[in-house]
């Protein structure tokens, strides 16, 4: 009899004391405002030509990983960085059109943003404009949300040019 008054205690209190010390509090929802708000001074930073800002959205780790537009790959924020100082001082009056934003969390820590884009812009002189699509990843971070991975795939590449 005694064993059976353990059994039923241990099958009835354990599982309560055992599920409620082990079931982790529900993940809280992210808020894809956040990671539009770092897109969007992402564009900024484009906009105005500014390597400081561009690269403080960025992840900045050799792991990050862009697939630009002519069909070549830059790794790592160093180079990203480089990059950029690069070209930047060459690209004057920028205006990056953005539509069809769109934000897909992937739980609470990870999210994908989707747009198409046209760029008007003055480099070296003269006046261009580009279109194209973008996807970039971002991973939410002690500091906030980091860009880890872009994907630019612009309507007329033009193979000459790492942006």
């Amino acid at each position: 009899m005694t064993t059976r008054i353990i059994l039923i205690c241990v099958l009835v209190f354990v599982p309560f004391a055992v599920h409620g010390q082990t079931k982790a509090p529900a993940a809280p929802v992210s808020d894809p405002q956040a990671v539009l708000a770092a897109f969007d001074k992402l564009v900024a930073g484009i906009e105005h030509a500014n390597v400081n800002e561009v690269m403080s959205v960025y992840w900045n780790n050799p792991q990050l990983n862009l697939f630009n537009y002519n069909g070549t790959a830059t790794k790592g924020w160093e180079q990203v960085r480089k990059n950029r100082e690069s070209s930047y001082p060459q690209i004057k009056d920028v205006k990056l059109d953005v539509r069809e934003k769109s934000v897909y969390m992937m739980g609470r820590d990870g999210a994908l943003v989707t747009c198409q884009w046209t760029q008007m812009q003055t480099y070296k002189g003269t006046p261009e404009t580009a279109t194209g699509r973008m996807t970039l990843v971002f991973k939410r971070f002690a500091q906030g949300w980091k860009a880890i991975h872009l994907h630019s795939s612009p309507d007329s590449p033009d193979p000459s040019r790492i942006p």
